[in-house]
């Protein structure tokens, strides 16, 4: 006989909290389709069970968005058909008057599949059987602002044209369905046109060259991701206090903003994402809005480090308001800022031109982070690392020479090498000599528009 491996103990204890509720969730079914059919004995429904603990992913899920009976329901019930889906297989039941299903029970059933997919309808019904008042006020808990989907773990799929609006199929992301059933999700599963993008690096904290001021303040911003909860939570000041935290970096291209990001998501352990302003400014009036809200939401979620470059194209001096156009986009920006200000995670917005942010918007962060151009001895650092790690040089190679003689940040000293890298063996050689070095650094001044 095959006996089925048993699930990890990492794993078991979150399987078994969604097994439980999926247990209430088809007891609850049952005794509505009795209800249902045969009013005059109709049972009352089961109870909800005690939440899981917070140790496992539904508990802390139901305590985190303080979800009551009817949101557990509908939770369980989105749920269903990933976990058990002959749960929902009751609702296949036809009626016989009208030779096809109750138009009451919603749902949707894909061909290719065969198996019941709950929908908007689907949901009143289990909460709220076929009572206008009740089902109503269950209506709420598929609005847009309540807490399953404000953070992202729920959604309604858009309903076929001309349908009815509850008609969209319910639906979790997948990283929710393995974080609910094994208790890790691992990188979130985000459609094609989600407007950020995960930002990594291969390069460790160390490899990071800033002026010792300038350190200190990342050092600081790393202490408050990682002490915030203590200092909020423990220490009491989360009365005073709100939690997230806001910087702007500012300095001339190439002065290690981007990997300043990325390596604080590193030694935070948090991942970091890149927003697509391009894609976040709708043409549109309104969309920006909307496009910015799911960014938010997944953040707070997911405790992520949101990073907007180029911040000054849409956070910049706002516009007179000479145009209808004008105010719809201002309100457009002030809510962007507002969601900034209130989001409970660390945002870095990046600007190459200080001057060009708003003074008033200047003022909404907690830290102010000036990236200049290296020094000598930052520079012969900088070099150093990129020549680093078995990288073959000729003799006439001299990263003190290079740093004193030239002045580039650490993004133009990484185009150099590169560049010279493909310069060497075009010519043939296994090594880079200093030729080919310099060659790079001219090509670098040409793109500045300087004289090499």
């Amino acid at each position: 006989m095959n006996v089925a491996p048993a699930a990890p103990p990492c794993t078991r204890p979150h399987a078994e909290a969604a097994a439980r509720e999926l247990d209430w969730l088809g007891a609850v079914i049952e005794a509505r389709l009795r209800g249902h059919f045969r009013p005059e004995a109709a049972p009352d429904l089961p109870p909800a069970p005690e939440a899981p603990g917070p140790e496992t992913a539904l508990g802390a899920l139901i305590r985190e968005a303080g979800l009551d009976a009817r949101a557990r329901l509908l939770l369980a019930l989105a749920l269903a058909p990933h976990l058990r889906p002959a749960l929902l297989d009751p609702f296949f039941v036809r009626n016989s008057a009208l030779d096809r299903p109750f138009t009451e029970f919603g749902g949707q059933i894909p061909a290719q599949t065969g198996g019941f997919l709950p929908t908007g309808e689907t949901a009143l019904f289990v909460i709220a059987g076929t009572d206008p008042v009740a089902r109503a006020e269950a209506a709420a808990l598929l609005d847009p602002g309540h807490a399953l989907r404000r953070i992202g773990v729920l959604r309604m799929e858009r309903p076929a044209p001309g349908a009815p609006p509850l008609s969209g199929l319910l639906a979790l992301g997948p990283d929710e369905i393995r974080r609910l059933a094994r208790g890790a999700a691992g990188a979130p599963e985000l459609p094609e046109d989600f407007p950020a993008h995960r930002l990594s690096t291969r390069l460790v904290w160390e490899d990071l060259v800033l002026a010792p001021e300038v350190l200190d303040q990342i050092d600081h911003i790393a202490a408050w991701v990682s002490h915030e909860s203590r200092i909020l939570g423990d220490w009491g000041l989360g009365r005073a206090l709100a939690p997230g935290y806001r910087a702007l970096f500012h300095g001339p291209p190439g002065t290690g903003k981007t990997l300043t990001a990325s390596l604080l998501g590193q030694k935070t352990g948090r991942d970091v994402y890149r927003v697509d302003l391009s894609m976040i400014v709708s043409k549109y009036i309104g969309e920006t809005e909307k496009n910015l809200a799911g960014v938010f939401d997944q953040a707070a979620r997911h405790g992520w480090i949101l990073f907007f470059d180029e911040a000054d194209a849409l956070f910049g001096t706002r516009t007179a308001t000479s145009s209808s156009n004008d105010r719809y986009a201002n309100q457009e920006i002030a809510y962007l800022l507002q969601r900034i200000e209130d989001c409970p995670c660390l945002v870095i917005l990046a600007t190459n031109l200080r001057g060009n942010m708003d003074d008033a918007f200047s003022r909404r962060f907690q830290s102010l982070v000036g990236f200049t151009k290296p020094d000598a001895g930052e520079r012969e650092r900088l070099w150093r690392g990129v020549l680093s790690g078995g990288v073959p040089l000729a003799a006439d190679v001299s990263p003190g020479t290079l740093a004193r003689d030239h002045e580039l940040a650490g993004g133009a000293i990484i185009n150099v090498v590169r560049y010279a890298a493909v310069n060497a063996l075009r010519r043939g050689s296994g090594t880079i000599a200093h030729s080919d070095l310099m060659a790079g650094i001219a090509c670098e001044a040409r793109k500045e528009g300087r004289t090499p």
